[in-house]
């Protein structure tokens, strides 16, 4: 089936965002569930392959679950005056005024 064009450039919407991010972070806890059984039930090198991967995985599963959405550039950026690049001509001293005169 063909994947159907959106009209628009609108990104998922914060709910989603979130319940997609639990739901990848629960998936690496259960690997990271099967990775304890695994070292338990196998010996040698492989006992400790799944044993690291124990240990590694949530943080692994932590770093991604808090990355968010990412931003997209805005498609207005590039018009954006870039103010470094003007000529600064100095702020004039401010002066109190003169009584009884004009400024």
């Amino acid at each position: 089936m063909d994947q159907v064009p959106s009209i628009t450039s609108a990104q998922r919407s914060r709910g989603q965002d979130v319940s997609g991010r639990a739901m990848q972070y629960a998936i690496m806890m259960g690997i990271r569930v099967a990775c304890f059984f695994a070292a338990i039930f196998t010996e040698g090198w492989l006992r400790w392959t799944f044993a690291a991967g124990a240990v590694v995985l949530p943080y692994i599963a932590v770093v991604i679950g808090n990355a968010g959405r990412r931003r997209r550039a805005s498609d207005n950026a590039a018009n954006l005056l870039d103010t470094g690049a003007l000529p600064h001509e100095p702020t004039p001293r401010w002066e109190p005024p003169r009584p009884g005169g004009t400024a």
